[in-house]
């Protein structure tokens, strides 16, 4: 909520920002070294350590490195633009939104925020990065790039859409699907102090509380080579953590209007979740049919995607919690765009359903979460099964 050839100094809907804690004489008193950054839901390890990786363009690490460098250059304490008298209404609005949110993550949550949101930048375009991924056209599988400590992750991002664009050609030359999106945030997973950016601040209340606690999330769980089970829990994180944050802990919502968005949210995103892990577990059972070539495995790709999006449009009245899923069906698809949605959403209602289990305990949740992930195969595994339905699709990122 929230990584490419920008910020390898740091690397989707994405993820946190900040300043560097550090050297030995760091606030946290740990020594000093590169560490990775998550942009845009996008993970790349620090410049240091990408030089010394193999297949990584020094090119594109210098130009991370000095993106990163410009928004971490241009970091300023909350509390000093608070006072600022050039700070006009509205950013103020949104900067006070913004620490309750990371107090409420804090302790309400239990998360570790560390310094990050205790820094505002301000950057000069709308779009923080551009991300590319790719994917084989005849099967579910991402093109991944390796990268030291993160490990594999499914995408790169660049600092202009021009670079990102002339890679995304290079990548479709070479046979596969792509998906090329704009960013608007990073993490660092915890080992910056990261900025809320001035990107940000277009997003409605609700949204930018979402963004918020999604990109703190990572902080406090990341998973290695797992970017799916990450970036699913970030979301759940997020928008369950909204919910709580406007509705309160009565009966009676103490914000009701953002209440009754927050949960109308997390029901779009539920809904859609549970449509994709069905259309993704009949579409693997399309690419898995060995008497298909790969391009008619394409082609049936798209029969599937034509009598689902027919299926959708018989419905009378639509739930109106579909609206994430129809407008999936009316987008144009392949397995790049496919995976990247994927990413976000698989399982939702699983997360949903353990929070549940836990009568409804959100720091009791994530703290199961957090103890139970990195000791399994495949973390998704610590989920139970919501209302019986079953998870045909691939369970974990590698």
């Amino acid at each position: 909520m929230s990584g490419d050839p920008i910020l390898p100094a740091g690397d989707t809907r994405g993820p946190s920002k900040g300043g560097s804690r550090g050297p030995s004489g760091g606030p946290d008193g740990r020594k000093h070294v590169p560490r990775p950054l998550l942009l845009g839901g996008i993970l790349l390890p620090l410049a240091l350590l990408t030089f010394s990786c193999s297949g990584c363009s020094p090119i594109y690490v210098a130009r991370a490195g000095w993106t990163e460098a410009k928004i971490l250059a241009g970091r300023r304490p909350i509390p000093e633009v608070l006072e600022d008298p050039a700070t006009d209404e509205a950013t103020r609005h949104k900067l006070l939104l913004t620490r309750q949110a990371r107090a409420f993550a804090i302790h309400m949550m239990g998360l570790d925020a560390g310094d990050s949101y205790t820094t505002f930048t301000r950057v000069d375009d709308e779009v923080l990065a551009w991300i590319i991924s790719a994917a084989y056209p005849d099967r579910l599988e991402s093109k991944t790039w390796w990268f030291p400590i993160v490990g594999r992750v499914p995408y790169r991002g660049y600092a202009s859409r021009g670079a990102a664009e002339k890679a995304e050609r290079k990548l479709a030359k070479e046979g596969l699907d792509t998906y090329l999106r704009p960013t608007t945030a990073f993490s660092t997973l915890g080992w910056f102090s990261d900025p809320l950016l001035s990107t940000l601040l277009v997003y409605d209340d609700v949204n930018l509380v979402e963004t918020v606690l999604h990109e703190l999330s990572h902080n406090h769980l990341w998973v290695p080579d797992f970017t799916r089970f990450n970036e699913s829990f970030a979301t759940f994180v997020g928008h369950a953590g909204a919910i709580r944050f406007f509705c309160g802990p009565g009966e009676t919502p103490s914000d009701p209007e953002n209440c009754e968005k927050a949960r109308t949210r997390w029901a779009e995103y539920q809904e859609f979740s549970a449509f994709l892990d069905v259309f993704v577990g009949e579409l693997q059972a399309v690419y898995a049919r060995a008497d298909l070539a790969p391009g008619e495995k394409v082609a049936a790709r798209e029969e599937l995607l034509v009598a689902t999006r027919e299926e959708y449009a018989r419905i009378p009245a639509p739930d109106p919690h579909l609206r994430l899923v129809t407008s999936f069906l009316d987008a144009p698809l392949n397995n790049a765009i496919l995976l990247g949605r994927m990413r976000y959403s698989h399982r939702l209602p699983d997360f949903q359903a353990l929070l549940d289990a836990h009568e409804g305990d959100l720091p009791a949740t994530i703290e199961t979460l957090k103890r139970g992930a990195k000791g399994l195969e495949d973390p998704f595994q610590i989920l139970p099964t919501a209302r019986g339905r079953s998870h045909e699709g691939p369970a974990s990122s590698r």
